[in-house]
């Protein structure tokens, strides 16, 4: 596909979620079909990789299945993809930059290497060697809040300058962004994209999109026709989050694949790769009624299909 740019890096992103067999294995058929249902729910990109996806587990063979699996069926849709290069290694990350430019993705997420916090000079070295490694594929920088190496609004507008490449950032808030929103791409949690979106931000690599793919597009046009609806809904959704989703205990992969479950959009599962825990999936009936009851707009489709 053509690169992204900034101006047109936008709208609701779906994550590829890992369904896990068993022994710890990736389901490639349940993720084939999970693949499928994003890309027809109407969201504006589908992305690999990010840690709802479990980066950090992949081996070399597995990320190379799963890249060409993803770039081959949003190519055939016609749905715009970026391929996420993460790695804790920046010597492994690079090199699974290097891949993923390879299949022509609209951009390659990164993040920063993680054993050691880097310093300022460091981060923009670490993003310009990403860059160099990219072969003209542009850069989405994912900055969460467990980094080691926060980038702040200064670190980030330095960055925005010098590796012109970089176009897009996930941030925890917008406020990390103050005043970099016509330069890049900001995107932000999916749960808190009305607000962050009434202050510039161009979208969010959603956890909404896990719950309902077709649901979070349905919000994010709600956005443009009626805001303070819009803000009502982010009210209801980030309550639900914050009052039976993070109270679960489990880590960010964990809770979004409960949210995929909750929404029955796909045969992911809630089963992630050790060592991390999984949320039971004799928990998702109850929550489920309980979406169903607040967030009505989001689950109208039994399957989150508009």
């Amino acid at each position: 596909m053509q690169p992204l740019r900034a101006e047109n890096l936008t709208g609701v992103w779906g994550a590829v979620l890992l369904p896990v067999n068993a022994d710890d294995s990736i389901d490639f058929t349940r993720l084939g079909q999970a693949v499928d249902a994003l890309l027809e729910s109407g969201v504006h990109g589908v992305y690999t990789n990010g840690t709802a996806a479990e980066f950090f587990t992949l081996t070399d063979a597995e990320y190379d299945r799963l890249h060409e699996l993803v770039a081959e069926r949003a190519t055939a849709a016609g749905v715009p993809f970026q391929l996420g290069a993460s790695h804790p290694s920046g010597q492994l990350s690079r090199e699974r930059v290097r891949r993923a430019a390879a299949l022509r993705p609209g951009a390659v997420q990164i993040v920063l290497p993680d054993w050691l916090p880097l310093r300022p000079g460091e981060t923009v070295a670490a993003v310009r060697g990403l860059a160099d490694a990219a072969d003209g594929v542009p850069l989405v920088l994912y900055n969460p809040p467990y980094a080691k190496t926060q980038v702040g609004p200064d670190l980030l507008a330095r960055l925005a300058g010098e590796v012109p490449e970089l176009i897009g950032i996930k941030v925890p808030g917008i406020d990390v962004a103050s005043g970099l929103t016509d330069r890049l791409a900001v995107f932000v949690a999916g749960h808190t994209l009305a607000s962050g979106h009434a202050r510039g931000a161009a979208g969010s690599y959603s956890n909404v999109a896990c719950l309902s793919p077709a649901g979070a597009v349905r919000w994010w046009n709600l956005m443009h026709t009626d805001p303070t609806a819009a803000l009502d809904l982010e009210r209801r959704l980030r309550d639900f989050i914050t009052g039976h989703i993070v109270p679960l205990g489990a880590a960010d992969p964990a809770l979004d694949k409960t949210l995929a479950a909750i929404g029955g959009w796909a045969p992911i599962g809630t089963r992630v790769r050790w060592p991390l825990g999984s949320v039971p999936e004799e928990s998702v009936p109850g929550l489920r009624s309980l979406a169903e009851e607040t967030l009505a707009e989001l689950l109208a489709d039994p399957l989150g299909r508009s």
